[in-house]
């Protein structure tokens, strides 16, 4: 990533000598909002662990149909991503927005990074709108404040959670964030949230290196744990599965291992 010439100014906040998660996964994905020490780690948890790589891949696939079904089928038109992390390809707003120009989308982050590449994510069809809200996703009355700004709370709201809550480690405070969040969002609205686990005992170990590294740590969570974010509502066909499970298209890929689930779910 360019930091000088025309390059972007980095706000002092950003440590670019340490990994960040964000930046990391942004590597695997082929973006460039990336430095040195976010791709070292990247090659050495992916020299660990190759499919890595191929698991991000599936976590912004099952975001990319997982939307498509809410703009298409469900009829969505308001979507709040909470966590958006750095734009690559296939944001919400553009997946919603190629169905349904007139889509509305608010992101949420506070990632300074994030911030200062927020203009990719701000790009609209003239007909609908972007925006973005700079919170730490657990503050939800911010976030809510914030998102009402541009969208209509009193509408169904897809609120997506795209496989950011492993950075809570306290799964009662992960639990409680998603419950407030659903509770003010009116019936019809729909929730669509993934979650990594570790695929073998082998992912398990690289990844509690890479926590260990004094990286934004991720702590994986059983899809018998994270169903639970689910209570209560009405889940889609065909439920809590993993990654490629979920709907797979002409475009999913076939690896099977089981790297990360996700479901989507209509509020009653």
């Amino acid at each position: 990533m360019s930091t000088t010439g025309n390059g972007p100014e980095l706000p002092a906040q950003i440590d670019t000598s340490v990994a960040h998660s964000a930046r990391v996964w942004n590597y695997w994905l082929g973006g460039k909002d990336n430095f040195p020490a976010d791709r070292a780690a990247g090659d050495a948890y992916r020299g660990k662990y190759p499919l890595i790589e191929t698991f991000a891949k599936e976590s912004r696939d099952f975001l990319r149909r997982t939307v498509t079904y809410l703009a298409r089928d469900a009829g969505i038109r308001q979507f709040l991503d909470v966590g958006a992390g750095l734009p690559t390809a296939n944001n919400t707003h553009e997946v919603a927005q190629r169905i349904a120009p007139e889509s509305r989308i608010v992101y949420v982050d506070h990632d300074p990074l994030v911030l200062l590449h927020v203009h990719a994510l701000l790009t609209s069809a003239p007909e609908g709108a972007t925006a973005y809200v700079e919170a730490d996703m657990r503050d939800t009355e911010t976030v809510l404040t914030g998102a009402a700004k541009t969208l209509d709370l009193t509408q169904p709201v897809a609120l997506v959670i795209s496989d950011v809550l492993g950075h809570i480690v306290d799964w009662d405070d992960a639990l409680s964030l998603v419950r407030r969040l659903v509770e003010r969002l009116p019936s019809g609205s729909y929730l669509s949230l993934s979650h990594s686990t570790a695929s073998d005992e082998a992912h398990r170990a690289v990844q509690d290196e890479y926590n260990a590294s004094g990286a934004i740590p991720y702590i994986f969570r059983e899809p018998e744990t994270t169903v639970a974010f689910f209570d209560g509502l009405e889940m889609v066909e065909p439920g809590m599965v993993s990654w490629p499970n979920w709907r797979p298209d002409a475009n999913t890929g076939t690896t099977t291992a089981r790297a990360g689930w996700g479901a989507v779910a209509r509020i009653p």
